[in-house]
């Protein structure tokens, strides 16, 4: 029976999280395939360099609520059925990992979606809501001061593990340590491209053109 709620507990997870907000936006208000535009990418990074900041931030937003409710949805899972004998914990891990794969891999868009920030902070608020506001002051402080989204997110899902472990909680299971190491972990590998042209110099930087870029 555990096993079944898990697998029922994994399949919404994912399928919230492969909800591709920002593709779905930008086609319905502007009638255009943002996978077309600049990185290719269906997050709200992508958006906003579209040119549609207001979509942007609704992509951001509803990106983040998908992965909150996707973890809180483990839980409402677990009381409907009164299931006693399974971990909240351990569901909780389950339906944020399924939540952060089903952004990035959804099956709606041929497995080819984003890359997890906003669903993970999402996912950051349900698990540790401390740590991730954390997290996010480290993205904008990042932010401010280089104007590179990708190091923000870089160093925001790198810090959240930091501050999680740090402030008080509650006594972490073996399944939400994992939850807490692997998804920044995923954001940030989700970022490789990113990191070999912040190395290089040649990143996207916002508020610059092309041209002053190169």
């Amino acid at each position: 029976m555990s096993v079944v709620t898990y697998l029922v507990i994994a399949l919404i997870a994912y399928l919230l999280g492969s909800i591709p907000f920002g593709y779905v936006l930008v086609r319905l208000f502007r009638k255009e395939d943002i996978r077309e535009q600049g990185s290719g990418n269906i997050g709200a990074t992508n958006v906003v360099r579209s040119g549609a900041k207001g979509l942007g931030a609704l992509t951001f937003l509803l990106d983040a609520l998908k992965g909150y409710v996707a973890v809180a949805a483990a839980g409402w899972v677990l009381d409907l059925h009164a299931l006693q004998q399974v971990s909240l914990q351990s569901a909780t891990a389950v339906a944020a990992l399924a939540a952060i794969v089903g952004h990035i891999f959804p099956v709606w868009l041929g497995y080819k979606g984003g890359k997890g920030v906003a669903t993970a902070f999402g996912v950051f608020v349900a698990v540790a809501w401390l740590p991730a506001v954390a997290s996010l002051l480290v993205f904008v402080v990042v932010f401010a001061l280089t104007r590179f989204v990708s190091l923000g997110s870089i160093l925001g899902a790198a810090a959240f593990p930091v501050f999680a472990f740090l402030a008080p909680h509650f006594p972490y299971g073996v399944s939400m340590i994992a939850v807490i190491l692997i998804v920044p972990l995923i954001v940030i590998v989700k970022h490789h491209q990113n990191i070999g042209r912040l190395i290089h110099g040649t990143e996207y930087r916002f508020g610059k053109s092309k041209a002053s870029e190169a």
